[in-house]
Parts: C-alpha cells; sequence; structure tokens
C-alpha cells in the first residue's frame, strides 16, 4: 500500500503589541523538503500577522496538492470552517451586520482556499509541537528589526 504524500504546513503570527509592530512565519514540510518563511509589517494586529501567514504559505504552492495546515489561532480556524460562509452570504458582514474585520486578507485567503484540498488542524500555541514552535520562530523572526 502506497502511502499518500500530503504537505504539511504550519502557520503563526506575532505582534509586539496590538496593533503594532508583527511577524508571521510559515513552515512547510513535503517528504525531506522542507521551506521556511516569513514577513513582517510595522503596524499591524496579531489576526492579521496569523491570517497573512495561511495566505503566503498557500501562495508559496504551486499546484495543488492535499496538505495538512496546523495553526494555533482560533480565529482563522473558526474563520475558514465557521464563519466565512456566512460572511459571504451577508456580503461580508458579520451575524451582527457589522462590516467583516480583515476582510481583505478573508476575501484573498478564500480565494487560495478554493483551489486546495486542506485539511485544517488547530494546535496549542507553545506547547512545544516542533512545527509550531518553528513556525512561531519565523514569525518572530519576521517582525521588523528595530522592533524584535
Amino acid at each position: 500500500m502506497v502511502s499518500e504524500r500530503k504537505l504539511k504546513i504550519w502557520t503563526d503570527g506575532a505582534c509586539k503589541f496590538n496593533p503594532g509592530p508583527g511577524g508571521w512565519g510559515a513552515y512547510l514540510v513535503w517528504g525531506e523538503k522542507t521551506l521556511e518563511l516569513c514577513g513582517g509589517e510595522e503596524e499591524t494586529t496579531n489576526n492579521r500577522m496569523e491570517l497573512t501567514a495561511v495566505i503566503e504559505a498557500l501562495s508559496a504552492v504551486k499546484r495543488p496538492v492535499p496538505m495538512t495546515i496546523y495553526l494555533d489561532s482560533q480565529y482563522v480556524k473558526n474563520g475558514i470552517d465557521s464563519w466565512i460562509a456566512g460572511w459571504k452570504r451577508k456580503g461580508w458582514r458579520t451575524a451582527s451586520g457589522q462590516p467583516v474585520k480583515n476582510v481583505d486578507l478573508w476575501k484573498k485567503l478564500d480565494e487560495l482556499v478554493s483551489t486546495h484540498d486542506i485539511d485544517w488542524q488547530w494546535v496549542k500555541g507553545h506547547a512545544g509541537e516542533e512545527g509550531n514552535e518553528k513556525a512561531d520562530e519565523l514569525a518572530n523572526r519576521g517582525v521588523p528589526v528595530k522592533n524584535r
């Protein structure tokens, strides 16, 4: 029996103040190959960095492959699993009628997700899980240098 090859992605965001300088990180593993991605912004929020990490990871994947995305953000996990369908039905408004925060990033993520077969897995942050710790390290590395 041949086991299906699956891309594994860990993502994380970091923010030194909220809002404030922040970074994002993504750690991709495909068999023996790995890819580390990170970046940041001078003025952002933790939620924006969490979303950006997933967007950047998916943007780096050049063809559809089965994948698991591990993330420690309940905001992103609930947003993609539960909330986004309702937001789209309501014209990107929340259940209370307010505009969805970070709508630019949610729309980009929605576009990227539509081309992939993704298994979303929430993991507890800072709990010693190797891939999550690597993503956290990358997110902190992405914070603009003068703010680390």
